[in-house]
């Protein structure tokens, strides 16, 4: 890509950890997720670090603040990260190795009535993680199910 190219548009989300250098690395275990920057202040907290996975990045810093946390109405909070993998094998082995890790089962495996096979965790600090096989954006009639 030159200067003069435009880059599209792109989505990526932040998190706070009160471990984040636990969390990372818990990331890495039970998501598969790849750290490729991590940057460590002088108390030992992460100032800034991101991680990815394919084609998924996000960003992970230490909260030196008690952040509040969402309550979970019924089976939710509302909110959460979503991860488009690419098959139900996939959704499978992200499942297992979330909950051998000691993620919070919220949602097994399963399909949906719009064609989405997905399941959903919460990590060691209660964050939502969803992880599915539908394509966020992608019309309804472009879907191979």
């Amino acid at each position: 890509m030159t200067e003069t190219q435009e880059r599209p548009a792109s989505l990526h989300s932040y998190l706070a950890y009160s471990d984040a250098p636990k969390a990372l690395r818990w990331l890495e275990r039970a998501f598969g997720f790849e750290t490729v920057m991590e940057f460590p202040d002088d108390k030992g907290l992460i100032q800034h670090a991101e991680l990815r996975l394919g084609g998924a990045s996000i960003t992970v810093f230490s909260a030196e603040e008690d952040y509040d946390r969402p309550a979970r109405k019924g089976e939710t909070v509302g909110h959460g990260l979503y991860v488009s993998l690419p098959t139900q094998e996939a959704v499978d082995a992200v499942f297992a190795s979330a909950l051998e890790a000691g993620a919070t089962p919220l949602w097994e495996p399963a399909n949906t009535e719009w064609g989405n096979y997905r399941c959903r965790v919460d990590d060691l600090e209660g964050y939502e993680w969803t992880f599915g096989t539908h394509v966020p954006g992608v019309p309804q009639t472009d879907w191979s199910h």
